[in-house]
Parts: C-alpha cells; structure tokens; sequence
C-alpha cells in the first residue's frame, strides 16, 4: 500500500501597502516578515507598495488605511489594516491558525 501523498502547501500572495518610510511603515514591515519567514517560510510573495510612488493602487485596491496587508491568495482575499503587533489576528487573516 502506497503512503498517502500530501496536499502541497498552499503558496501565498501578499501584498502590503505603505505611505513611504514611516516608523509604523517600517515595523509593519518587519513584524509582517517576521511572521511569514516563521509560518511561511519558502511559500509567500511579499510586494511592498508605496503608495506615494504609486497613488492609484490606493483606488485599484480600495486602500482603507496604511499600513494595509493585502492577502491575494490561497483563498478569499483579505485586508488588514495596522501594525500587525496583534500576531493572532495577523495568523487569523492569513488562516494559519
């Protein structure tokens, strides 16, 4: 009997929305990283938008606020919008938990 094969993990797109270089932009950043690199680690995309570099993303993703993580895939798209210090609503939107 042939063991069973597992689901390949699903692979992530993420993208998080800056207005420049920020102290809250910059820990946003790093916290988001941080997560991914420990619960995804070889299965996200992170792009980084700044939004004062590229001002009519803000309308094509109905911005909500800065910093703003924006989970593309697996599954249904999401939005949040802080300095995702609050890891387990962070996992909750990624649905890791």
């Amino acid at each position: 009997m042939l063991p069973s094969a597992r689901a390949p993990e699903p692979e992530y797109e993420l993208e998080l929305f800056v207005a420049g270089t920020t102290p809250k932009s910059e820990r946003a950043l790093r916290t988001l990283r941080a997560l991914c690199e420990q619960h995804l680690p070889g299965r996200y995309t992170l792009t980084v938008v700044d939004l004062y570099q590229q001002p009519e993303r803000a309308s094509q993703e109905a911005i909500l606020g800065v910093p703003m993580l924006l989970k593309k895939r697996p599954g249904l798209v999401r939005r949040l919008v802080g300095d995702f210090s609050d890891t387990e609503r962070v996992l909750k939107v990624l649905n890791l938990q």
